[in-house]
């Protein structure tokens, strides 16, 4: 099982990844917000483990962008035992709050209380088809059927996450501030003209027509949305 844990105390990231490694899980380990983000899209653990007090992005601002695009479970570690603080964590999508400091038995049972309610989760990815294209979230892999045969699209790390975040929110309008903060970090929440490059080139791969694109649509002046069903369009999509 891989847990991804975030904690700006160097001391404690160390602890908890020799201990939780004894008891063969996997660790992975981030030192502020920004990183957690990074790593989980990049790794995609099974459990997190978060603190709110974090530099570049609280542990608030982790837990909301995690819940974009992931149903994981999230335990809050935290020192501060204010109800308000564990009811807000709560509210944005944690799913227990253990205070620090706790005893490592006390985590260890949570742990394996969050593995049991999720059960194997993991295991029930969806699989996405439009058109002639295939998308397996579980085996993160993107196919074409031609002539009666299943082809491999070859997508780039940035361009399977990008897809992965629209896909994940199908039909839901997905803003450009949170592809940007989820795939790049806050610190480039404005650079939309990344974000321009890389719909382009999921469009020349996925699209029947890139031109006139059907499936991922372009919401003027807010982001962009994954359409399972294309409607029909009087006018041209805009493509930028």
């Amino acid at each position: 099982m891989k847990i991804l844990i975030a904690d700006d105390d160097p001391q404690m990231l160390r602890a908890l990844r020799i201990t939780l490694g004894a008891h063969a899980y996997e660790i992975i380990t981030a030192s502020n917000g920004t990183e957690a983000v990074k790593l989980a899209i990049e790794n995609r653990p099974d459990l997190f483990m978060i603190d709110l007090g974090m530099p570049e992005l609280d542990g608030m601002g982790v837990i909301e962008a995690l819940r974009g695009w992931t149903d994981a479970p999230i335990l809050v570690l935290s020192g501060r035992t204010d109800a308000v603080d564990k009811v807000q964590a709560l509210d944005a999508g944690a799913d227990d709050y253990v205070t620090k400091p706790f005893p490592i038995d006390e985590l260890l049972a949570r742990i394996r209380a969050l593995t049991r309610r999720i059960g194997g989760g993991q295991d029930t990815e969806p699989i996405v088809n439009f058109a002639d294209i295939t998308i397996d979230l579980a085996g993160k892999t993107v196919s074409r059927k031609a002539t009666g045969q299943s082809h491999p699209i070859r997508l780039t790390p940035t361009e399977w996450r990008v897809l992965e975040v629209l896909v994940r929110n199908v039909d839901k309008l997905v803003t450009r501030q949170t592809l940007l903060h989820q795939i790049w970090g806050p610190s480039h929440i404005s650079d939309t003209g990344y974000l321009r490059l890389y719909v382009s080139q999921l469009r020349k791969k996925l699209e029947p027509d890139p031109g006139t694109p059907s499936y991922i649509l372009t919401e003027a002046g807010m982001g962009y949305r994954f359409q399972l069903n294309p409607r029909t369009r009087e006018e041209p999509q805009d493509v930028t």
